[in-house]
């Protein structure tokens, strides 16, 4: 989850200076307005993200049970891949980046799939996809309570290490799509949004890692650092995602074109 109006020609071919997209993607004769899409975005990964946050509260699970929890769990999953999948046709349709003031409301034909390899927040967008697919799987096969340890390792613990590792990917060619990897700008609202996605992506991989089932134990190797890193983890991708409403705000209002200067304002020579 990160933002970005202007794309640059790295996402675009070298000889025709076309985006990818259009010469291998067709436009699914579906339209949007990128305000609206962006702010559908935004609150899918909120809801995601709440929803993880949710289920990772010791005092939640004791009230709702184990299954409600895991349910919680699933359908937070389902909002991650709707997010994710909407944000991959977002990065990969310039009309819905490349926009203003005034034409964040003007409706924009979408791609459903339109490839640009050379454009870093296509790149984060398309790992991630694949990523929540990942989650969708663990947490769908995290319901079956009554699994053994190897099952719980391969069907639940597998899929989430899997993901987890798509998630850290995504996130480094998020921050290398607002600047160099180590670059410090915490006044930048992309920034502040990369780096909160990588260090939830970092929480999240320690919580898969602490997640694996002890066959001889039948146990975590360390379930309080599963619980806290999912916690931790999906309270930065929430508050990430709420930072995308101002980055989008403030992008528009950069990208405002320039009024042409009144001649009759001008100063006489």
């Amino acid at each position: 989850m990160w933002l970005r109006l202007r794309l640059d020609t790295d996402g675009a071919d070298s000889a025709t200076n076309t985006p990818l997209g259009t010469m291998f993607g067709e436009e699914s004769g579906m339209t949007v307005r990128p305000a609206d899409l962006n702010k559908t975005i935004a609150w899918l990964f909120i809801i995601g993200s709440a929803l993880f946050a949710l289920g990772s509260v010791p005092a939640y699970v004791n009230a709702v049970g184990g299954i409600a929890d895991s349910v919680t769990y699933f359908v937070g999953s389902i909002f991650f891949t709707a997010a994710s999948f909407a944000q991959l046709v977002q990065a990969q349709t310039p009309a819905t980046t490349e926009v203003d003031v005034d034409s964040q409301y003007t409706r924009a034909p979408v791609q459903l799939w339109a490839p640009l390899p050379r454009d870093r927040n296509w790149l984060a967008a398309i790992t991630q996809f694949p990523g929540t697919l990942c989650f969708n799987v663990s947490t769908l096969a995290a319901l079956a309570h009554n699994a053994t340890a190897k099952q719980e390792d391969r069907r639940v613990w597998r899929p989430d290490l899997y993901g987890s590792t798509l998630f850290l990917v995504a996130s480094v060619f998020a921050i290398l799509a607002v600047g160099r990897f180590l670059s410090f700008q915490p006044s930048s609202h992309p920034w502040r949004i990369a780096w909160l996605n990588m260090i939830g992506s970092i929480l999240f991989m320690i919580s898969a890692l602490a997640s694996y089932v002890l066959p001889t134990t039948d146990e975590l190797i360390n379930s309080p650092v599963s619980i806290i890193g999912t916690l931790l983890g999906a309270l930065c991708f929430l508050i990430g995602a709420i930072l995308m409403f101002p980055a989008w705000r403030h992008a528009v209002r950069a990208a405002q074109p320039s009024r042409p200067e009144d001649p009759h304002n001008r100063r006489r020579s």
